[in-house]
């Protein structure tokens, strides 16, 4: 087949869905397919977009002419979905509210050619420019989700979700994200190259992902300053690139009076990733909205780390009864869950062999991209 995918930005630090991108295009093209990724040079990652490249996947990103509240304008890109569209068998849609699947979308119903919609968990319209997606789904939104051959959810609430907005059961399919079997499948890296690197001593506590205030750093932050006087030992690293809210979180963290406690080391790469995974003693995941499922806490799983999070994204975690939970701005709830995991060694190291079963027989990009493959072909023949 001839395949699609289109992601506004590609690079590891835009997050989950540049991830799911790369991920099940390496592997489709492993099966034999022609893939290629529309996206942006927004935040372009050469050196990701290479390392695809050499799998045979193609990578087009086009101008990013303007961001307007991460709204990425690339109108370059319509002259070539003109000269282009037509060799295509299928197209994956990835994120929803975009100015590439608003152009895409245009086109695939011109020239008839069927396309799957993945959200990944964008659907719907809570926590920040609700607005802006009221009117984004008036001109563009409703029509996509109308047209659309199949939509993949990536949680069981995100299945809810797009059944609450009109779309039908037959064409909804649940398909968890999966881990890098190629980085977490096989030997991690030797413990200690992190704590080396950024000079970490002591009882090692992590929280990686994004700075932005949806994902409860502040309630983590808070949560450890009431801990650190009760394990002197304990560092909180905070991993991550900024989006908009370090300057409050390092303003937070000088008030509560434990700035030479905790870390913020900015963007960190994949490789520096893992190392964190593996040096953590428990990993923190305390957001406010996930759509079910935290992809985080997971990685950190397969890297032998216990791990707390909120019900929020913790779907697969219950399931596997592989971790704690607090509820999203419970700071006491979660300081004492931080102690118990440090404390309790032993009931750590069972949750996280529940976590990293559950995750190699379940959650392997092999499997996902052969029944992404089967979902398309199904698409194809009923276009």
């Amino acid at each position: 087949m001839d395949i699609l995918q289109v992601v506004p930005a590609f690079s590891p630090a835009c997050g989950g869905t540049a991830t799911a991108a790369f991920q099940l295009s390496k592997k489709l093209s492993e099966r034999g397919n022609h893939v290629t990724i529309a996206t942006t040079d927004f935040r372009l990652d050469e050196e990701y977009r290479q390392s695809i490249t050499e799998k045979g996947v193609e990578v087009i990103p086009f101008h990013c002419a303007a961001n307007i509240s991460s709204f990425l304008f690339s109108p370059s890109m319509k002259r070539w979905l003109n000269a282009r569209i037509a060799e295509f068998d299928i197209i994956h849609l990835h994120d929803f509210r975009s100015y590439q699947n608003y152009l895409v979308h245009s086109f695939a119903k011109r020239y008839q050619i069927p396309y799957v919609l993945q959200p990944d968990n964008s659907l719907p319209r809570v926590i920040a420019k609700k607005k802006l997606k009221w009117l984004y789904d008036i001109f563009f939104g409703f029509s996509i989700l109308r047209d659309l051959d199949a939509f993949v959810a990536i949680s069981e609430e995100e299945l809810r979700f797009a059944q609450s907005f009109g779309i039908s059961e037959k064409s909804t399919h649940l398909v968890y994200l999966g881990i890098d079997d190629n980085v977490y499948f096989g030997n991690p890296p030797a413990y200690g190259g992190f704590r080396e690197k950024h000079h970490v001593r002591g009882r090692m506590i992590l929280y990686l992902g994004r700075l932005h205030k949806s994902k409860g750093i502040d309630i983590v932050v808070q949560a450890f300053s009431r801990i650190s006087k009760r394990q002197e030992d304990a560092v909180l690293v905070v991993a991550g690139s900024d989006d908009g809210y370090q300057a409050e979180l390092e303003k937070l963290i000088s008030e509560l009076g434990i700035n030479n406690k905790v870390l913020i080391t900015g963007y960190v790469d994949e490789l520096d990733k893992v190392r964190a995974y593996v040096d953590a003693d428990l990993f923190v995941h305390a957001v406010r909205y996930m759509g079910g499922v935290g992809f985080t806490p997971l990685e950190a799983i397969k890297c032998g780390t216990p791990v707390i999070v909120t019900k929020e994204c913790g779907e697969v975690i219950q399931k596997a009864n592989c971790g704690c939970f607090v509820k999203y701005g419970d700071i006491d709830d979660l300081a004492d869950k931080m102690i118990f995991l440090l404390s309790n060694p032993e009931e750590s190291s069972k949750m996280v062999e529940r976590g990293r079963h559950y995750i190699e027989q379940n959650l392997s990009w092999d499997s996902i991209a052969q029944y992404i493959e089967k979902l398309y072909e199904n698409c194809i023949c009923h276009a």
